[in-house]
């Protein structure tokens, strides 16, 4: 089989990537929601900008995710459907939120930067980048759990079923 068969063999129906999709975004931003609650986060006014971060890498993860894993999977085994799953799936929604954090976070510090396309603006991009990534995998990563582990772990089932 070819790799443009292979890949419209992934494409989930629209049902399930729009429903997916919703679903995955409403997980996601609920997860951050109950992780910052559970680490009583002072700033209440931020809590709906950072829900809504975490629901908009939710949606648009959900399609990539579920069709590289499911390019991954082929026709192995349950087990190997699920890992595929759930790691396609926590790897793009985990990289797509984060490079959204990256460009507001970014946009933030714009305002100092050199102008643009130059030597010094080039450095500031960059350590822009991987401050802003250093700072997700510290302080973003961990509001996916409990709820976030859960819901992944849960679609890795789900997704990993026979069909019927």
């Amino acid at each position: 089989m070819g790799l443009a068969a292979r890949i419209r063999a992934a494409l989930p129906t629209w049902p399930v990537a729009l429903g997916g999709s919703l679903a995955w975004a409403i997980l996601m931003g609920a997860s951050a929601a109950l992780g910052l609650w559970l680490r009583a986060w002072e700033t209440r006014a931020h809590i709906a900008e950072v829900m809504a971060l975490f629901a908009g890498g939710g949606a648009v993860a959900f399609l990539p995710g579920l069709v590289v894993a499911r390019l991954m999977a082929g026709e192995r085994p349950r087990g190997a459907v699920f890992a595929a799953v759930f790691l396609a799936l926590s790897l793009a929604t985990i990289g797509i939120t984060a490079a959204a954090y990256v460009l507001i976070y970014r946009s933030y510090y714009a305002t100092w930067h050199a102008p643009a396309f130059t030597i010094t603006w080039t450095f500031q991009q960059v350590f822009t980048t991987l401050g802003a990534l250093g700072q997700f995998a510290v302080l973003g990563l961990r509001l996916y759990f409990p709820l976030g582990f859960a819901a992944l772990v849960a679609a890795g089932v789900l997704f990993s079923r026979p069909p019927r």
